[in-house]
C-alpha cells in the first residue's frame, strides 16, 4: 500500500477513534457501568413476550437479555444479568444502585422513579377467564365476589385495579404463580397484556381472553434517576436497534417472529 494511502488511512481511524472515545469516555463508563459490567436488570417467567425473560440450561434468554448483550459489547463491557421476579421488585431496586439498564413497562407511577428511553413495545391489556365462568366481558367481570389476579406491583395490576371498581383485584409475585391459580379455577380472572394471554388460553384448557382492551402497556429501556449520560446512550441504542434490525432479530430469537415492532 502506498505511503500516502497508508497515511490517509490511519486518519481515517483517528479521526473515528476520536469521535467515537469522547463519547464512551466522558463518564458514561462511570455513569452506565460503574462496577465494569454492564448490569442488565430482567424480569424472569414462562410468559415471555417482548418483557419476560426466561431461565435457559445455561444462562438467560428473552429480548431485554439480546438487547442488554448488544449494548455492553457497544460499551466494551461485559454484561450482567440481575434476576427479578416481576417489573415492580425491578423497579423498587432501581434507586439501590443494583441495576444499570433495563427494560419494562412504563407508567407515571415508574416515571417518577427511573429515567425511561424510547417505547419499543405496545401491547393491549385485558383479562383472560377461567374455564366454565359466564364471564363474558367487562361489564359481566367487574361485580363483587370475582377475584382478579394481576402481577404484584406492576403497570398492568395499577391499570386492572383503576378499571374494575367491584371485582377484587389481588397482586401476585409471579406469572407462573397466577398461571397455577387460573388452572386450578381459584381465581376468576387475570390481568396481562393479550398476546400473552392469547398463549395462555393455549395451555389451559376452557380458558376465554376477553375481547375488550382496558389499557395500552408499554415498554421501554429505562435507567436509574440522574443518569443522564446514560440516558442519551440508551436513547440512541433503541433508536438505532429499531432501524439497523437489532431489535427484529431479538423479537425474531425469542418466539415473536409474528409479533410487529411498536414504537407508539
Amino acid at each position: 500500500m502506498p505511503t500516502s494511502v497508508l497515511k490517509s488511512v490511519l486518519a481515517g481511524l483517528i479521526l473515528a477513534a476520536a469521535v467515537v472515545m469522547p463519547a464512551l469516555g466522558d463518564g458514561l463508563r462511570d455513569e452506565i457501568a460503574p462496577t465494569g459490567k454492564l448490569r442488565v436488570a430482567i424480569a424472569i417467567s414462562l410468559a415471555g413476550g417482548a418483557f419476560w425473560s426466561t431461565k435457559t440450561g445455561d444462562g438467560y434468554a428473552g429480548v431485554p437479555v439480546d438487547l442488554g448483550r448488544e449494548m455492553a459489547g457497544q460499551l466494551g463491557v461485559p454484561v450482567e444479568y440481575v434476576v427479578y421476579q416481576n417489573s415492580g421488585q425491578i423497579t423498587d431496586a432501581a434507586s439501590n444502585g443494583n441495576w444499570d439498564v433495563t427494560w419494562l413497562p412504563k407508567d407515571p407511577e415508574r416515571e417518577s422513579r427511573m429515567m425511561f428511553g424510547p417505547i419499543y413495545e405496545v401491547a393491549d391489556a385485558t383479562y383472560i377467564v377461567k374455564s366454565g365462568s359466564n364471564v363474558t366481558n367487562f361489564a359481566t367481570l367487574d361485580q363483587v365476589g370475582i377475584k382478579v389476579a394481576a402481577v404484584n406491583a406492576t403497570t398492568t395490576m395499577r391499570g386492572a385495579a383503576a378499571h374494575l371498581k367491584n371485582a377484587k383485584v389481588t397482586g401476585y409475585q409471579t406469572y407462573d404463580e397466577i398461571f397455577g391459580l387460573l388452572s386450578s379455577g381459584q381465581i376468576d380472572a387475570f390481568a396481562l397484556s393479550r398476546d400473552q394471554l392469547n398463549k395462555m388460553a393455549q395451555k389451559i384448557p376452557g380458558t376465554r381472553v376477553l375481547d375488550e382492551t382496558f389499557k395500552k402497556t408499554v415498554t421501554a429501556v429505562a435507567v436509574p434517576l440522574g443518569h443522564p449520560q446514560a440516558l442519551t446512550f440508551v436513547t440512541k441504542f433503541m433508536n438505532e436497534a429499531v432501524t439497523n434490525g437489532t431489535l427484529r432479530k431479538a423479537y425474531d430469537s425469542n418466539g415473536l417472529k409474528d409479533a410487529p415492532i411498536r414504537t407508539e
